[in-house]
């Protein structure tokens, strides 16, 4: 059994199901310029369609009430609400698209979970130095609280910023993603100190002037793998397994669980590696100010994206400078486990259980959201999805577990994603849907998985058992 009030939903962000890029006063945001930018996409595709949600969010729903859902992650557009970035340019018709999707959701006893910022940044803030110019952070803090005063009448649970460390690493240190920029070894930790400074900011302003009056809750949507060692009787392999674990979760939720600081582990293998480079300047892990709103206790909820798991050991660090000379180790499949459509996804859902212990052992047994965790598919549609199906049953049993035996506080489970969308890179290659959307349709028909099925009939029994007792 799971908590009476769990929270059982499905995800989605802005880019990748709206469409709508330029419609009725939406600007550019950084993935409409990169995806325009011919070769950096999976054959060229782009988010400008979409699932064309911005104009058929009736649908949306309807497949939210297929699947039973008590509550849905989206993200806002930050473009499509202030075009400029800022707040001297409001909007007025990406407030109402927002009204009317918020509305509609609890009208039909769906709890919205609303992420300010997945991936897509106003061109016009990336044209003024993006996240890597310290200003970002309070142009963010002025956002959130524009959108906290504007919609947190009705939205309770909040996320500041999605994945902070995919869009630092694939959008500043290897280029794969949005703005593009390959700078390794330097911009990707000065973007995730900004994304941290941004969400503090903008949770000190929730706790100080929203929350007493629409009784929220903020966190920050951590993503990362289940880590264990090759060999667990090698210290190396053990010592490499917490250095990377430091690198991905520690990263960003040290600070905001543990110390206010990021892991110790994980500075002095930076600041190592930094003098075997000879490299001459400022620390390249930057340092908090005290003069800013402190960033531990900046989350009320821990919120973690779970997709795959992986052995580490020793070494596997490049010669040049960069993150993954700085970590310093090297991560494997298992054999044994099923990889499914996309080849970085081993499926591990016993994994998910570790994280989830290891988070509650480590970060002082938070309560947490499973804000993100699919199955990919891709080649030939497969609409009877049989190993997804296994996959959700298999999953969510080890959720279970997690709560039953190990006794971890886990609030909900978000599966990814609600619709096969715009998996960024790989374009429409990638399907992650709970609903297939035929691209090739101009009407963009939504048609469920067995998955879905499943998914849904999972909710079903739960809630009818609930309402047994």
């Amino acid at each position: 059994m799971f908590p009476r009030d769990f929270a059982w939903g499905a995800a989605t962000a802005a880019y990748q199901i709206e469409g709508g890029w330029q419609a009725d006063g939406k600007a550019a945001s950084i993935w409409d310029t990169f995806s325009h930018d011919k070769g950096r996409v999976f054959q060229d595709h782009n988010g400008d369609v979409a699932c064309n949600s911005y104009m058929l969010r009736e649908q949306d729903l309807e497949c939210i009430q297929q699947l039973g859902l008590t509550h849905y992650r989206l993200s806002f557009s930050w473009a499509r609400l202030l075009p400029h970035g800022t707040t001297q340019h409001v909007n007025h018709k990406g407030v109402e698209y927002y009204n009317n999707v918020i509305d509609e959701l609890l009208a039909n006893n769906v709890s919205p979970m609303v992420t300010l910022y997945h991936f897509d940044l106003p061109q016009a803030l990336q044209d003024q130095g993006g996240w890597k110019c310290a200003g970002i952070a309070p142009i963010f803090d002025n956002y959130a609280k524009f959108c906290f005063q504007t919609f947190g009448d009705r939205v309770k649970l909040w996320l500041t910023v999605n994945e902070p460390s995919v869009c630092a690493k694939l959008g500043y240190e290897s280029g794969k993603h949005a703005p593009g920029l390959e700078e390794p070894g330097t911009a990707a930790y000065l973007v995730g100190h900004n994304m941290l400074r941004a969400h503090a900011m903008a949770w000190h302003s929730y706790n100080t002037l929203f929350r007493s009056e629409q009784k929220g809750k903020v966190s920050l949507a951590i993503n990362s793998d289940w880590l264990e060692p090759v060999d667990p009787h090698c210290e190396d392999d053990v010592a490499a397994t917490e250095r990377d674990l430091a690198f991905t979760l520690g990263w960003f939720a040290w600070p905001m669980f543990v110390s206010g600081d990021y892991p110790e582990i994980m500075r002095s293998a930076i600041d190592s590696q930094s003098e075997k480079m000879g490299y001459v300047g400022s620390p390249r892990l930057p340092t908090f100010s005290k003069d800013e709103p402190g960033i531990l206790g900046s989350a009320d909820f821990f919120a973690v994206n779970y997709y795959t798991s992986r052995k580490v050991k020793a070494g596997g660090g490049a010669g040049q400078m960069s993150m993954k000379s700085d970590c310093d180790v090297e991560e494997i499949i298992d054999p044994s486990w099923l990889i499914s459509g996309v080849s970085w996804q081993a499926v591990v859902p016993g994994g998910l259980r570790k994280l989830l212990k290891y988070i509650k052992d480590t970060f002082n047994s938070p309560a947490i959201y499973i804000t993100e965790n699919g199955f990919s598919q891709m080649g030939p549609l497969q609409m009877e999805d049989v190993q997804r199906c296994v996959f959700y049953k298999d999953t969510i049993l080890e959720v279970a577990k997690a709560i039953q035996e190990d006794e971890v506080d886990v609030r909900g489970y978000f599966a990814w994603s609600l619709l096969d969308n715009f998996e960024w890179a790989e374009g429409y290659s990638v399907r992650f849907g709970l609903f297939h959307v035929d691209f090739c349709d101009p009407e963009l028909r939504r048609t469920i998985y067995k998955s879905g099925q499943e998914y849904a009939e999972i909710i079903k029994k739960h809630r009818g058992a609930l309402d047994k007792k």
